[in-house]
């Protein structure tokens, strides 16, 4: 006979706990919480993915639609006419120059503006009196609008300008060129405008990556008896590799895709004959004014592709260590 007290036990042995409302109550908070995780992630990215698609996915669409037609921007294409725009591009001498002009521009920008930038940031990230100055001067190009550069070198260089002038001063009037109108000068006076502009941006850049590098490890290479300039090569420059990386891969599809320094800088009659014309100016002289609509969406295709491709090519040979390290390190 067992008093009230006693608790009677189930056969089994020891008892398990009630399976209660608790469990099942988080197990609906969770899901209502991941609910609403998904429904914040959706309303987020709703309208960037909305705008993405109307203002890029669409006319990118519409460009392949167009490129396909010998159409002149009067009422709908009607003359199909397949890939015969782009085989005409690449038939096109002046197309072929503009392709090699973005190729002297894309490796002249890396080959140029790397060494000097890494140099003067490497000066720069040393304590010395004016370098706030020196650092102001250096970025002061990059600031200015393409258009003010462009004109502003284009006076400089056109006919009796200042370049001139001065060389002239210097007892040094036989390097006077037409920069502008020769043809075998003219692209490389452009990659020296250029390099002027946009030098400041890739100071700037590893300035930053500079910040970066942690104090301890060039004062430790110090104290080991290394001079300076084995400092750089064997600590700095090395954890400078990721933000190099992203310099050049910014500075190749600016190059691919230049614009507005050329079109302002060049002679029209120049541009005309390939000597300074690059894709994009191609693009817009041959389908805008001269209304060969189908055959310059043809051309923005090809542009499309060539830095898509060289992005992809990039990224797979010289990014993908960054970014796995980034992943592995938020994995950690």
């Amino acid at each position: 006979m067992t008093s009230a007290n006693q608790i009677r036990m189930p056969a089994g042995g020891a008892s398990a706990p009630p399976a209660g409302p608790h469990k099942a109550g988080r197990e609906s908070a969770r899901r209502a919480d991941n609910r609403r995780k998904w429904y914040e992630i959706i309303g987020l990215t709703t309208p960037a993915v909305l705008i993405y698609v109307m203002f890029v996915l669409v006319p990118m669409g519409f460009a392949v639609y167009y490129s396909l037609f010998r159409w002149r921007g009067v009422g709908p294409p009607t003359e199909f006419v397949g890939l015969r725009n782009y085989t005409l591009a690449f038939q096109d001498p002046i197309f072929l120059d503009a392709l090699r002009n973005n190729a002297i521009i894309v490796f002249g920008s890396l080959l140029i503006q790397g060494p000097i930038a890494l140099g003067v940031a490497l000066l720069l990230n040393r304590r010395f009196r004016g370098r706030a100055v020196f650092r102001l001067l250096v970025f002061v190009p990059y600031v200015l609008a393409e258009v003010t550069v462009g004109i502003m070198w284009k006076l400089l260089l056109t006919g009796e300008g200042t370049v001139d002038a001065l060389l002239r001063s210097l007892g040094m009037g036989g390097l006077v060129q037409a920069w502008l109108a020769d043809l075998d000068v003219v692209i490389w006076t452009l990659l020296a405008i250029l390099t002027w502009k946009y030098v400041g941006f890739a100071i700037i850049l590893l300035l930053a990556g500079l910040s970066n590098v942690p104090d301890e490890l060039t004062e430790a290479a110090a104290i080991d008896g290394a001079s300076w300039w084995q400092i750089q090569r064997h600590v700095t420059i090395p954890l400078l590799g990721p933000t190099i990386r992203i310099w050049m891969f910014l500075s190749m599809i600016g190059s691919l895709q230049i614009f507005d320094m050329i079109w302002v800088t060049s002679v029209p009659a120049v541009r005309s004959l390939g000597a300074s014309a690059t894709m994009a100016t191609y693009m817009v002289d041959n389908g805008f004014f001269a209304r060969l609509w189908g055959y310059g969406n043809a051309v923005a295709v090809i542009l499309f592709v060539i830095s898509f491709v060289a992005a992809l090519l990039f990224q797979r040979f010289l990014l993908r260590r960054d970014i796995e390290g980034a992943i592995t390190g938020r994995a950690k």
